[in-house]
């Protein structure tokens, strides 16, 4: 798996607190193992955005993406909270 990420993704995890950071470095490493590992939650969106995928990384913070040839390619598209992701 090759995991590419937008300028979006990564201006709003710089803005993300130290320990934050680790986590999600931490959970990037678990989902390029195992993209559904159960802790992750990897689940498809609805809507508007029916074409992408999320994962959480903790109760509040997700991690938005597209996925390409059955997970060869995952481009990270946003990090945040539940609700400034899904506004």
């Amino acid at each position: 798996m090759k995991i590419k990420s937008r300028k979006k993704f990564n201006k709003h995890f710089r803005k993300l607190p130290r320990k934050l950071q680790v986590l999600v470095s931490k959970k990037l490493l678990l989902f390029k193992k195992d993209p559904f590992h159960p802790s992750l939650k990897n689940h498809a969106l609805h809507g508007q955005m029916q074409h992408l995928r999320a994962i959480s990384i903790t109760r509040n913070i997700r991690i938005i993406f597209e996925e390409y040839d059955n997970y060869a390619i995952v481009l990270m598209l946003d990090i945040g909270s539940h609700n400034r992701l899904y506004e």
